[in-house]
C-alpha cells in the first residue's frame, strides 16, 4: 500500500499508553487493525474531511472498544533496557555495547566493527533516555546493513520486478514492516534485522511488487507469490514472533 501521509498519537487506556498510527491513503475503505505494538487506522484521501473525521471517531471508538476488552492481548512489550557491556545478537553478528551518560543537550552514537558506542544525555529522564538508546542502536546497526540491504533488493528487483527504485533505507518504526512510498523508495522497518533473512527478503518481495501494484488486489498477491510461492510462511513467523522483534 503507497502510503500518502501518516500521523501518529497516544492512546491512553486504563493508563497504559498506546501508539495509533493513522494513514491516509489511496483505497476505497477505511480499515482498522490492532496487533501487539502495531495499532493503525487507515483513511481513504477520497473522502472528504468531515466523512475523513467521522469514519476516524468511529475506528478510534471500535479500537479503544477492543483494547479494553483485551488489556492482556493487546498490551504493550516492555521498553528493553541495554547496559554497559551488555551483549546484542543481530542475526550472526554479536556486538558490545559501549554506554556512557553525558551532561550534553543530544545523544549520539557509532559503531566501530563490533563495538557500539552510545552517548546519552543524563539531562533526559529515564524513560526518554531508554528510547535514545533504543533509537541509536537501530540507526547505527542499521547503517551497516543499508549496503546489504541494498543490494538485496535492487536483486530481487532485478529477478522478479524490472522497476525504477528511487531510493531503499531503513526505517525505525513500529507501525509496519515496509512501505513503499508514491515516489517509489522502498522503506524496510529496522526490526527486520532481527528476523531470519527469508523473512527480511520477503518483505523486500512485498513492497516491490507495490511499485507495480499500490493495492493488496488479486493481482498484487499473484506477484508475490510469483516471487515467494511460500510467501504465507513468512507472513505466518511474522505474526507469531513480530512482537520479538524490536530493539
Amino acid at each position: 500500500m503507497r502510503v500518502r501521509s501518516m500521523m501518529t498519537e497516544n492512546l491512553e487506556i486504563d493508563g497504559v499508553i498506546y501508539t495509533l498510527n493513522i494513514h491516509y491513503e489511496q483505497r476505497n475503505n477505511g480499515k482498522a487493525t490492532i496487533k501487539k505494538g502495531s495499532i493503525n487506522i487507515r483513511i481513504p484521501l477520497g473522502m472528504n474531511r468531515e466523512e475523513q473525521f467521522q469514519q476516524l471517531m468511529k475506528m478510534k471508538a471500535w479500537v479503544k472498544k477492543k483494547l479494553q476488552e483485551n488489556k492482556e492481548r493487546f498490551k504493550p512489550a516492555p521498553q528493553k533496557e541495554y547496559r554497559d557491556g551488555d551483549l546484542l545478537r543481530i542475526g550472526n553478528d554479536e556486538f558490545r555495547l559501549d554506554i556512557r551518560f553525558k551532561d550534553k543537550q543530544s545523544s549520539f552514537g557509532r559503531v566501530d566493527g563490533n563495538d557500539i558506542e552510545l552517548v546519552i544525555s543524563s539531562n533526559l529522564p529515564p524513560d526518554r533516555q531508554k528510547e535514545h538508546v533504543s533509537t541509536l542502536l537501530s540507526r547505527v546497526i542499521a547503517g551497516k546493513r543499508l549496503p546489504g540491504l541494498k543490494r538485496k533488493i535492487e536483486e530481487l528487483n532485478s529477478r522478479h520486478f524490472s522497476q525504477k527504485i528511487n531510493g531503499i533505507y531503513f526505517k525505525h518504526n513500529k507501525s509496519n514492516w515496509g512501505s513503499c512510498s508514491s515516489k517509489g523508495n522502498i522503506n524496510i522497518s529496522t526490526r527486520l534485522l532481527f528476523a531470519p533473512d527469508d523473512v527480511l527478503e520477503y518483505v523486500c518481495i512485498h513492497e516491490l511488487a507495490h511499485l507495480i501494484e499500490p493495492n493488496h488486489s488479486d493481482t498484487f498477491w499473484n506477484l508475490v507469490q510469483t516471487a515467494m510461492p511460500e510467501y504465507k510462511e513468512k507472513e505466518g513467523w511474522l505474526k507469531e514472533n513480530g512482537g520479538n522483534c524490536q530493539f
